[in-house]
C-alpha cells in the first residue's frame, strides 16, 4: 500500500455517488454487488459502507470492472 492511499479519507456513498453522477444508493447496490471496491463496516443488514474514491477510480478504468454502459437515448426526427 501507497503513502496516498493510507492518507486518502474514506468517503461515504453520498460522496461517491457525486463522484460518479449516480444516485447514493445505487452506489451501495454496486459495492454489495462487489461491482466497485468498499469497506462495510459493522456486522448485520445495516452495515455502513465507506469507500475510497482513488480506488473506485482505479476499478472503474481497469478492465476488472466489466459492467454494460447504458445504451444512449433513441434519436429525434428532425422534420
Amino acid at each position: 500500500m501507497t503513502a496516498d492511499l493510507e492518507c486518502e479519507p474514506f468517503v461515504d456513498a453520498v460522496a461517491v455517488g457525486d463522484f460518479l453522477q449516480i444516485r447514493p444508493r445505487r452506489v451501495l447496490e454496486l459495492a454489495r454487488q462487489g461491482v466497485i471496491p468498499a469497506y462495510p463496516l459493522g456486522t448485520g443488514s445495516r452495515r455502513a459502507w465507506r469507500f475510497r474514491r482513488s480506488e473506485v477510480a482505479t476499478a472503474l478504468r481497469s478492465s476488472s470492472v466489466n459492467y454494460p454502459r447504458q445504451s444512449p437515448a433513441p434519436r429525434q426526427e428532425t422534420s
